[in-house]
């Protein structure tokens, strides 16, 4: 069974940030997978349209391919984190592998931020990768890459699961695209409308 919010065996096991509560009503919103030429440009606009900013967490090699699009995350004052070069599973790459590629894509992203794809990671990769990089988890993932939900159900989850300090994952990818781009605006409103603030993670 998919768990859409993460539980405290999770968190206790990986340590990294799940969520982030100081106490006030604060949620960031995170785009993983990025930048697409096709995709990443709406979805700025989008965030633009209801001025908030959000943390993209970009795949080396779409930077190395698609610098501009980077660029213009950065400009539009949102931050940028780590997803790896190639998008690997920790688990089924060998340690060196793995930790070299997350430094490949550093060159291309420099960030201090890291979000594992899938979350998929092995103890030792995070101990050796916490030396240098705060490891950013979630707490909400709204299942927008999955074509059998509609974009209905993906706001539903937003609604059932977030609360105060969620980090909530959205996917910045064509496959992804139609339910991403059709919930986020609900999303943002919805947020809004509660009297979330939506801020970056630093």
């Amino acid at each position: 069974m998919f768990i859409e919010q993460s539980n405290s065996v999770m968190r206790l096991l990986w340590r990294g940030i799940w969520r982030i509560n100081g106490g006030s009503k604060t949620v960031y919103l995170t785009f993983d997978d990025g930048p697409c030429p096709e995709i990443t440009p709406k979805t700025l606009d989008i965030l633009d349209r209801f001025g908030v900013k959000a943390t993209f967490f970009c795949v080396g090699d779409n930077v190395r391919k698609f610098p501009e699009i980077f660029e213009e995350i950065k400009r539009r004052g949102h931050a940028v984190g780590n997803h790896t070069m190639h998008h690997l599973k920790g688990f089924n790459t060998d340690f060196q592998a793995y930790i070299s590629d997350i430094e490949e894509a550093n060159k291309y992203i420099q960030s201090p931020l890291l979000r594992p794809p899938y979350g998929r990671i092995t103890f030792r990769q995070l101990r050796e990768l916490q030396k240098k990089y705060t490891i950013v988890m979630w707490d909400v993932i709204t299942r927008d890459y999955n074509p059998k939900l509609s974009s209905e159900k993906i706001f539903s989850i937003v609604k059932k699961y977030t609360r105060k300090g969620s980090i909530i994952v959205f996917h910045d990818s064509a496959k992804s695209s139609k339910n991403m781009l059709e919930t986020l605006p609900k999303a943002i409103e919805w947020l809004l409308q509660n009297n979330y603030e939506l801020k970056t993670i630093n």
